[in-house]
């Protein structure tokens, strides 16, 4: 076996078995839920803006198989401390990467440690299982450039009163 699968095969089940950043935020400014119909993962991307638009703070809850946690717990290291347009950028080449439409060249380390998923691509069945925390960023995000309140929960709306909460499915 190469040492760049051990590598990603350690570090997959690290990130699962300990997940970084995992735990509902009480004082996100916007928020926004994932789900794969086709597995079963769910997630809930929790972030906080400071003033400048900098990610002060990303966590995540949720349940899924290994490649699932593990993604979105490296994606809450990549993400922390950039500001929300270096955060899109990073989202887009991750997300190009594991889908196959690039391979990161040698010069450009922007990804780090998020190259190990370039293997998921591969495994077209797991690109959704390693996909799914980013795009739920992604749509947190958009709620902040649009201004769009957070609902701050992670809870269902139990009647019509409350608002609605945002998901965002792989299908």
């Amino acid at each position: 076996m190469s040492s760049i699968n051990e590598l990603y095969k350690r570090s997959i089940f690290d990130h699962n078995r300990n997940p970084r950043n995992f735990r509902a935020m009480e004082d996100a400014s916007h928020s926004c839920e994932g789900y794969n119909p086709l597995c079963g993962d769910k997630v809930h991307i929790y972030i906080r803006l400071d003033d400048s638009d900098m990610v002060e703070d990303v966590s995540f809850t949720g349940s899924g198989c290994a490649i699932f946690k593990a993604s979105a717990s490296f994606m809450t290291g990549a993400i922390r401390g950039k500001t929300q347009d270096q955060a899109k950028e990073t989202v887009t080449k991750f997300l190009d990467m594991v889908a196959g439409s690039s391979d990161p060249e040698p010069e450009d380390t922007s990804l780090g440690k998020l190259s190990i998923f370039q293997g998921v691509r591969e495994f077209p069945s797991r690109v959704k299982c390693a996909t799914l925390a980013w795009h739920a960023l992604t749509c947190a995000m958009d709620k902040v450039a649009s201004g769009e309140a957070n609902n701050g929960t992670a809870t269902p709306a139990k009647d019509e009163s409350e608002p609605e909460r945002n998901v965002v499915s792989t299908e």
